[in-house]
């Protein structure tokens, strides 16, 4: 991975007691990226997928997370104890 730019508008999804998921979003130039950075504004498990559990990838507020897509056409999230907001932005040039 040589940059990590980020053009492109990014998902967000709305964290509760069941999992939610969105697709992932497109580079500007409507491809699929290899990489995604995702962050949050509460605790939340997130997983590449449709569906997110307790026990997986673990983001605090704050912080960020950068995965790799895999071919995966959604990223689900979950919240730990309270709702918040998790975001899903593309990276480019990745």
């Amino acid at each position: 991975m040589s940059k990590m730019q980020i053009f492109a508008t990014g998902v967000t999804i709305t964290t509760g007691a069941a999992s939610a998921s969105a697709s992932i979003p497109n580079c500007v130039n409507g491809t699929k990226p290899k990489y995604i950075r995702v962050a949050a504004t509460a605790a939340a498990y997130v997983k590449m997928g449709a569906t997110a559990v307790a026990g997986d990838i673990l983001i605090q507020p704050g912080d960020s997370v950068v995965l790799a897509v895999a071919g995966a056409p959604t990223i689900a999230a979950i919240q730990v104890s309270a709702a918040g907001l998790v975001q899903v932005s593309p990276l480019e040039d990745s």
